[in-house]
């Protein structure tokens, strides 16, 4: 006898065939550009072919920089088609947190900046006419606990009151209404946040850095950037390339090739799965409104309905320290099916993950340190963020003063001994979950 998604006993966890590559991947097709080697002399270097490095790659290349752009995998072989596609506005710091140490003026500037990056993707995604998914449907974002509940509705009031982010609270007995399950408390929605198939937005960046001439490169890791006079001679398994300018754009990627950044990074593995495809009636009860959804655990959760709604894509941190997608994968669905006990029975069918960038501070940064510049540290909100800041890290490149951010230049801690191997993660994520479980135990919760 099968069950209700079609199993016969013993099917097993995974289905027939499961990938351990990126759900967004499936049925695009392979980047077929002709590999070519950088030429020897370029106006402008870009490390990374992420979100950062082609947005910033476009306004170089319109400006008329010769532009080429190196990376160490296939392009968009990084974090920007293994994220989860959802947009929200990417400050995590409150204004009140940033006000304390930047003062009012800039704590304000900052926090527009997210709320402008999440207006200027939309408007990216229609100039460059980009088919991937963008749907502003909001997200609803959870509460763990009955504390952390009360603690987001204070949240919601004083970002409409101070800064006129428009969030609502969503009590537990209207919850159903917003997300198919009774593991949380309520929860926050925040009407203009958005998704995005992450996939298909870079291949729609990768596009329009191309036709505006720049060269982008894959397979052509930077193993170092020098000084040579007033030009920078760069490195890569492809050659070397001299520029004026160079741009680092890597993110969770990087490496000793910039060892002042990579000390000021923390590379941090995100773990996601794919279901198989389900009854549409099972989505819509799990996700009526078709929201992204994130929750308020510290070791935090998110999850979505695929765009076409045949699958729910299930993100998070799973162990202390890095690990396999084969391992990774069944214990998603371990915490998915807590949440979402209607999917006890749904199958694996991708089990993937990337790396983001988090900082010692919460924050993004850009700006130069040694004539280099640079734009990375997203904390895991970097589809909008790491797209702006790279816009205007490409303008500040061609002289221009819009190119400036209340980011730019912000002191970039490190910590003594850290050389960009995050030794004190595990204990802290491990520390992290044992609060989250408590939490969870004491609130009476499954989530």
């Amino acid at each position: 006898m099968k069950n209700d998604l079609g199993h016969a006993p013993g099917d097993g966890l995974w289905c027939p065939g499961w990938k351990d590559s990126s759900y967004w991947l499936e049925g695009l097709p392979e980047d077929t550009h002709p590999s070519a080697q950088p030429p020897a002399r370029a106006d402008v270097v870009i490390v990374g072919s992420g979100y950062t490095g082609l947005n910033a790659a476009v306004e170089c290349a319109r400006g008329g920089r010769e532009t080429v752009v190196l990376d160490a995998g296939a392009p968009g072989h990084g974090c920007s088609s293994r994220n989860g596609g959802q947009i929200s506005t990417s400050i995590k710091p409150s204004q009140e947190a940033l006000a304390a140490k930047f003062g009012t003026e800039r704590a304000r500037a900052l926090r527009e900046v997210g709320e402008t990056a999440l207006e200027w993707i939309e408007e990216r995604i229609e100039t460059e006419k980009i088919d991937c998914h963008f749907r502003r449907k909001g997200r609803f974002h959870a509460a763990h606990t009955p504390a952390a509940y009360e603690e987001l509705c204070r949240d919601a009031a004083r970002l409409a009151g101070t800064e006129g982010i428009e969030a609502h609270p969503v009590p537990r007995a209207e919850q159903r209404g917003e997300m198919g399950t009774d593991s949380y408390y309520g929860g926050i929605v925040f009407p203009r946040h958005a998704a995005v198939d992450p996939a298909r937005y870079h291949r729609g960046l990768l596009k329009a850095a191309r036709a505006a001439g720049a060269q982008v490169e894959g397979l052509a890791a930077v193993t170092a950037i020098d000084r040579d006079g007033g030009e920078f001679v760069v490195t890569s398994e492809k050659g070397k390339v001299r520029a004026r300018d160079v741009i680092v754009a890597t993110n969770g990627y990087t490496t000793a090739a910039t060892p002042w950044l990579r000390r000021r990074v923390i590379p941090i593995g995100s773990y996601i799965i794919a279901t198989e495809e389900l009854p549409e009636t099972l989505v819509d009860e799990l996700f009526p409104t078709d929201r992204i959804a994130s929750d308020s655990c510290k070791v935090v959760y998110y999850y979505r309905a695929s765009p076409d709604r045949r699958r729910i894509l299930f993100g998070g941190r799973v162990s202390a320290s890095e690990t396999d997608t084969r391992i990774s994968g069944p214990r998603l669905h371990h915490d998915m099916c807590r949440i979402f006990p209607q999917l006890t029975q749904a199958r694996i069918s991708h089990s993937w993950m990337g790396t983001v960038a988090y900082t010692f501070d919460e924050l993004a940064h850009c700006g130069t340190h040694d004539g280099i510049h640079y734009a990375m540290g997203y904390c895991g909100s970097g589809v909008s963020m790491a797209s702006y800041l790279g816009m205007r890290m490409g303008q500040k490149v061609l002289g221009l003063a819009e190119g400036r951010t209340a980011f730019d230049d912000l002191p970039f801690p490190t910590r003594p001994l850290y050389t960009g191997t995050p030794w004190f993660l595990p204990p802290m994520v491990a520390w992290y979950r044992w609060r989250d479980r408590l939490q969870h135990r004491r609130a009476g919760t499954t989530a």
